[in-house]
Protein backbone atom coordinates (compact mmCIF):
# COMPACT_ATOMS: atom_id res chain seq x y z
CA UNK A 1 0.00 0.00 0.00
CA UNK A 2 1.14 3.55 -0.72
CA UNK A 3 0.61 5.02 2.72
CA UNK A 4 2.11 8.37 1.74
CA UNK A 5 -0.60 8.92 -0.85
CA UNK A 6 -3.32 7.67 1.49
CA UNK A 7 -2.34 10.13 4.22
CA UNK A 8 -1.29 12.95 1.91
CA UNK A 9 2.22 13.11 3.28
CA UNK A 10 5.56 13.67 1.57
CA UNK A 11 8.63 14.40 3.73
CA UNK A 12 10.00 17.84 2.86
CA UNK A 13 13.66 17.42 3.73
CA UNK A 14 14.53 21.10 3.30
CA UNK A 15 11.67 22.22 5.54
CA UNK A 16 12.60 19.58 8.13
CA UNK A 17 16.23 20.71 8.11
CA UNK A 18 15.17 24.34 8.65
CA UNK A 19 12.84 23.38 11.49
CA UNK A 20 15.57 21.35 13.19
CA UNK A 21 18.02 24.26 12.90
CA UNK A 22 15.53 26.49 14.70
CA UNK A 23 14.95 23.86 17.38
CA UNK A 24 18.70 23.40 17.92
CA UNK A 25 19.24 27.15 18.23
CA UNK A 26 16.47 27.42 20.83
CA UNK A 27 17.42 24.59 23.21
CA UNK A 28 18.87 26.93 25.85
CA UNK A 29 15.52 28.73 26.00
CA UNK A 30 13.67 25.44 26.44
CA UNK A 31 15.88 24.21 29.27
CA UNK A 32 14.31 24.57 32.71
CA UNK A 33 14.05 22.52 35.86
CA UNK A 34 10.43 21.65 35.08
CA UNK A 35 11.15 20.55 31.50
CA UNK A 36 14.05 18.39 32.67
CA UNK A 37 11.83 16.79 35.31
CA UNK A 38 9.11 16.24 32.71
CA UNK A 39 11.64 14.49 30.48
CA UNK A 40 12.75 12.37 33.43
CA UNK A 41 9.16 11.29 34.08
CA UNK A 42 8.85 10.09 30.47
CA UNK A 43 11.90 7.80 30.54
CA UNK A 44 11.81 4.07 29.99
CA UNK A 45 14.87 3.37 32.14
CA UNK A 46 16.52 0.58 30.20
CA UNK A 47 18.97 -2.27 30.73
CA UNK A 48 19.43 -4.51 27.70
CA UNK A 49 22.86 -6.01 28.23
CA UNK A 50 24.01 -9.50 27.37
CA UNK A 51 25.26 -9.89 30.92
CA UNK A 52 22.03 -8.78 32.63
CA UNK A 53 21.15 -11.12 35.50
CA UNK A 54 18.24 -11.29 37.95
CA UNK A 55 20.50 -9.67 40.53
CA UNK A 56 21.52 -6.77 38.26
CA UNK A 57 17.91 -6.15 37.24
CA UNK A 58 16.79 -6.26 40.88
CA UNK A 59 19.51 -3.73 41.71
CA UNK A 60 18.22 -1.31 39.05
CA UNK A 61 14.64 -1.70 40.28
CA UNK A 62 15.86 -1.14 43.83
CA UNK A 63 17.38 2.18 42.77
CA UNK A 64 14.03 3.25 41.30
CA UNK A 65 12.20 2.12 44.43
CA UNK A 66 14.55 4.18 46.62
CA UNK A 67 14.93 7.16 44.28
CA UNK A 68 12.65 9.58 46.13
CA UNK A 69 14.53 9.01 49.38
CA UNK A 70 17.43 10.90 47.80
CA UNK A 71 15.45 13.07 45.35
CA UNK A 72 12.04 13.68 46.96
CA UNK A 73 11.06 16.44 44.53
CA UNK A 74 11.63 14.36 41.40
CA UNK A 75 9.19 12.12 39.53
CA UNK A 76 9.97 8.45 38.96
CA UNK A 77 10.77 7.17 35.47
CA UNK A 78 7.71 5.99 33.54
CA UNK A 79 8.98 2.42 33.38
CA UNK A 80 11.87 0.03 33.67
CA UNK A 81 12.62 -1.67 30.34
CA UNK A 82 14.19 -5.14 30.27
CA UNK A 83 14.37 -8.31 28.20
CA UNK A 84 11.16 -10.35 28.31
CA UNK A 85 12.59 -13.01 30.62
CA UNK A 86 13.04 -10.38 33.35
CA UNK A 87 9.40 -9.20 33.45
CA UNK A 88 8.70 -11.35 36.50
CA UNK A 89 11.92 -10.18 38.16
CA UNK A 90 10.87 -6.54 37.86
CA UNK A 91 7.31 -7.30 38.98
CA UNK A 92 8.49 -9.05 42.13
CA UNK A 93 11.03 -6.31 42.98
CA UNK A 94 8.79 -3.32 42.14
CA UNK A 95 7.56 -1.34 45.15
CA UNK A 96 6.71 1.97 43.46
CA UNK A 97 4.32 3.09 40.71
CA UNK A 98 6.15 2.56 37.43
CA UNK A 99 5.45 0.27 34.50
CA UNK A 100 7.25 -2.85 33.35
CA UNK A 101 8.35 -2.55 29.74
CA UNK A 102 9.84 -5.49 27.85
CA UNK A 103 11.52 -5.83 24.50
CA UNK A 104 10.06 -8.91 22.90
CA UNK A 105 9.31 -10.85 19.70
CA UNK A 106 12.96 -11.79 19.14
CA UNK A 107 14.39 -8.33 19.78
CA UNK A 108 16.51 -6.78 18.32
CA UNK A 109 16.49 -8.45 14.90
CA UNK A 110 12.92 -9.82 14.78
CA UNK A 111 14.40 -12.70 12.82
CA UNK A 112 12.53 -15.84 13.80
CA UNK A 113 9.29 -17.72 13.31
CA UNK A 114 6.15 -15.71 14.02
CA UNK A 115 5.00 -18.46 16.39
CA UNK A 116 8.17 -17.95 18.46
CA UNK A 117 7.64 -14.19 18.56
CA UNK A 118 4.05 -14.57 19.69
CA UNK A 119 4.97 -17.05 22.40
CA UNK A 120 7.60 -14.69 23.81
CA UNK A 121 5.09 -11.82 23.91
CA UNK A 122 2.48 -14.08 25.51
CA UNK A 123 4.86 -15.21 28.25
CA UNK A 124 6.08 -11.66 28.92
CA UNK A 125 2.53 -10.39 29.47
CA UNK A 126 1.64 -13.42 31.57
CA UNK A 127 4.62 -12.61 33.80
CA UNK A 128 3.71 -8.98 34.29
CA UNK A 129 4.73 -6.81 31.33
CA UNK A 130 2.68 -3.61 31.08
CA UNK A 131 4.24 -2.52 27.78
CA UNK A 132 5.68 -4.61 24.96
CA UNK A 133 8.22 -3.20 22.49
CA UNK A 134 8.69 -5.21 19.28
CA UNK A 135 10.71 -4.61 16.12
CA UNK A 136 9.07 -4.18 12.73
CA UNK A 137 9.69 -7.29 10.62
CA UNK A 138 12.30 -5.73 8.35
CA UNK A 139 12.82 -9.07 6.60
CA UNK A 140 9.35 -8.49 5.10
CA UNK A 141 9.23 -4.69 4.98
CA UNK A 142 12.54 -4.19 3.18
CA UNK A 143 11.58 -6.90 0.69
CA UNK A 144 8.49 -4.88 -0.19
CA UNK A 145 6.06 -7.26 1.52
CA UNK A 146 4.27 -4.68 3.61
CA UNK A 147 1.26 -6.90 4.20
CA UNK A 148 3.37 -9.57 5.90
CA UNK A 149 5.05 -6.95 8.09
CA UNK A 150 1.67 -5.50 8.99
CA UNK A 151 0.16 -8.92 9.73
CA UNK A 152 2.92 -9.67 12.26
CA UNK A 153 2.05 -6.53 14.21
CA UNK A 154 -1.66 -7.34 14.05
CA UNK A 155 -1.03 -10.83 15.41
CA UNK A 156 1.14 -9.52 18.25
CA UNK A 157 -1.60 -6.99 19.04
CA UNK A 158 -4.22 -9.75 19.22
CA UNK A 159 -1.93 -11.94 21.31
CA UNK A 160 -1.09 -9.40 24.00
CA UNK A 161 -4.67 -8.11 24.13
CA UNK A 162 -5.96 -11.62 24.70
CA UNK A 163 -3.48 -12.39 27.49
CA UNK A 164 -3.90 -9.00 29.17
CA UNK A 165 -7.69 -9.27 28.84
CA UNK A 166 -7.67 -12.50 30.83
CA UNK A 167 -5.87 -10.57 33.57
CA UNK A 168 -8.32 -7.69 33.41
CA UNK A 169 -5.82 -5.13 32.19
CA UNK A 170 -4.49 -3.36 29.12
CA UNK A 171 -0.96 -3.71 27.73
CA UNK A 172 0.55 -1.14 25.39
CA UNK A 173 2.35 -2.10 22.19
CA UNK A 174 5.30 -0.11 20.89
CA UNK A 175 6.65 -0.89 17.42
CA UNK A 176 10.32 -0.15 16.75
CA UNK A 177 10.94 0.89 13.14
CA UNK A 178 14.75 0.68 13.26
CA UNK A 179 14.94 3.93 11.33
CA UNK A 180 18.70 3.73 10.83
CA UNK A 181 18.17 0.73 8.57
CA UNK A 182 15.22 2.28 6.73
CA UNK A 183 17.55 5.16 5.77
CA UNK A 184 15.17 7.42 3.79
CA UNK A 185 12.45 9.71 5.15
CA UNK A 186 9.98 8.11 2.72
CA UNK A 187 10.63 4.60 4.09
CA UNK A 188 10.45 5.87 7.65
CA UNK A 189 7.07 7.44 6.86
CA UNK A 190 5.76 4.28 5.18
CA UNK A 191 6.81 2.19 8.18
CA UNK A 192 5.25 4.70 10.59
CA UNK A 193 1.85 4.58 8.93
CA UNK A 194 2.01 0.80 8.55
CA UNK A 195 2.73 0.29 12.26
CA UNK A 196 0.02 2.70 13.38
CA UNK A 197 -2.59 1.11 11.16
CA UNK A 198 -1.61 -2.36 12.37
CA UNK A 199 -2.26 -1.51 16.01
CA UNK A 200 0.78 0.19 17.56
CA UNK A 201 0.08 2.40 20.56
CA UNK A 202 3.53 3.95 20.09
CA UNK A 203 6.03 4.07 17.27
CA UNK A 204 9.68 3.98 18.32
CA UNK A 205 12.80 4.91 16.40
CA UNK A 206 15.40 2.30 17.20
CA UNK A 207 16.69 -0.67 19.16
CA UNK A 208 20.01 0.93 20.07
CA UNK A 209 21.68 -2.16 18.61
CA UNK A 210 22.58 -0.93 15.11
CA UNK A 211 25.06 1.64 13.80
CA UNK A 212 22.52 4.48 13.34
CA UNK A 213 19.83 4.85 15.97
CA UNK A 214 17.58 7.79 16.89
CA UNK A 215 18.15 10.94 14.84
CA UNK A 216 16.28 14.26 14.90
CA UNK A 217 15.32 13.85 11.22
CA UNK A 218 13.77 10.42 11.81
CA UNK A 219 11.98 11.75 14.87
CA UNK A 220 10.60 14.72 12.98
CA UNK A 221 9.28 12.55 10.15
CA UNK A 222 7.68 10.10 12.59
CA UNK A 223 6.00 12.93 14.50
CA UNK A 224 4.66 14.42 11.27
CA UNK A 225 3.21 11.00 10.42
CA UNK A 226 1.60 10.76 13.86
CA UNK A 227 0.04 14.18 13.28
CA UNK A 228 -1.29 13.12 9.85
CA UNK A 229 -2.65 9.88 11.27
CA UNK A 230 -4.36 11.73 14.12
CA UNK A 231 -5.90 14.24 11.71
CA UNK A 232 -7.39 11.42 9.63
CA UNK A 233 -8.42 8.96 12.34
CA UNK A 234 -8.72 10.94 15.55
CA UNK A 235 -6.37 8.42 17.25
CA UNK A 236 -3.41 9.67 19.26
CA UNK A 237 -0.34 7.49 18.80
CA UNK A 238 2.67 7.88 21.08
CA UNK A 239 6.27 8.50 20.06
CA UNK A 240 9.44 7.03 21.56
CA UNK A 241 12.95 8.00 20.47
CA UNK A 242 15.54 5.46 21.63
CA UNK A 243 19.14 4.54 20.96
CA UNK A 244 22.03 6.98 21.22
CA UNK A 245 20.20 9.39 23.53
CA UNK A 246 22.83 10.07 26.15
CA UNK A 247 22.68 13.71 27.25
CA UNK A 248 20.24 16.19 28.71
CA UNK A 249 20.63 18.20 25.49
CA UNK A 250 19.51 15.16 23.48
CA UNK A 251 16.40 14.90 25.65
CA UNK A 252 15.62 18.60 25.14
CA UNK A 253 15.99 18.18 21.37
CA UNK A 254 13.44 15.36 21.14
CA UNK A 255 11.14 17.08 23.63
CA UNK A 256 11.24 20.18 21.41
CA UNK A 257 10.50 18.17 18.26
CA UNK A 258 7.41 16.66 19.86
CA UNK A 259 6.29 20.05 21.17
CA UNK A 260 6.82 21.66 17.77
CA UNK A 261 5.14 19.02 15.59
CA UNK A 262 2.52 17.46 17.89
CA UNK A 263 1.95 20.09 20.55
CA UNK A 264 1.82 20.20 24.33
CA UNK A 265 -0.91 17.55 24.56
CA UNK A 266 1.70 14.95 23.57
CA UNK A 267 4.16 15.99 26.30
CA UNK A 268 3.22 13.37 28.86
CA UNK A 269 4.19 9.77 29.56
CA UNK A 270 1.00 8.45 27.98
CA UNK A 271 2.12 9.68 24.55
CA UNK A 272 5.86 10.37 24.77
CA UNK A 273 8.71 8.22 26.07
CA UNK A 274 12.48 8.18 25.90
CA UNK A 275 14.32 4.88 25.71
CA UNK A 276 17.37 5.57 27.86
CA UNK A 277 20.15 3.80 29.69
CA UNK A 278 22.46 6.80 30.20
CA UNK A 279 20.51 10.05 30.01
CA UNK A 280 18.94 9.80 33.49
CA UNK A 281 22.15 10.85 35.24
CA UNK A 282 22.73 13.62 32.71
CA UNK A 283 19.30 15.13 33.40
CA UNK A 284 19.81 14.83 37.15
CA UNK A 285 23.20 16.52 36.81
CA UNK A 286 21.76 19.38 34.74
CA UNK A 287 19.23 20.26 37.42
CA UNK A 288 21.30 19.49 40.51
CA UNK A 289 24.25 21.39 38.96
CA UNK A 290 26.73 18.73 39.92
CA UNK A 291 27.78 15.36 38.54
CA UNK A 292 25.21 12.74 39.54
CA UNK A 293 25.77 9.01 39.04
CA UNK A 294 22.67 7.62 40.72
CA UNK A 295 21.71 5.17 37.94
Amino acid sequence: MDYLTKYGYAPDQEAIARALEIIAANLENVASEQVYKDCFSMMDLTTLKTDDTPASVEKLVGKVNAFNETYPDWPLPASVCVYSNFAKTVKEARKKDFNITVVSACFPSSQSFLEVKLKECEMAVEQGADEVDIVLALNSFLAGNHEAASEEIRQVRRCIDEVAGRQGRKVHLKVILETGLLRTPERIAQASFLAMEAGADFIKTSTGKVDVNATPVAAYVMCECIAKYHAMTGKKIGFKPAGGISSAADALCYYSIVASVLGKEWLNKELFRFGVSRVANSILSAVEQKTVSYY
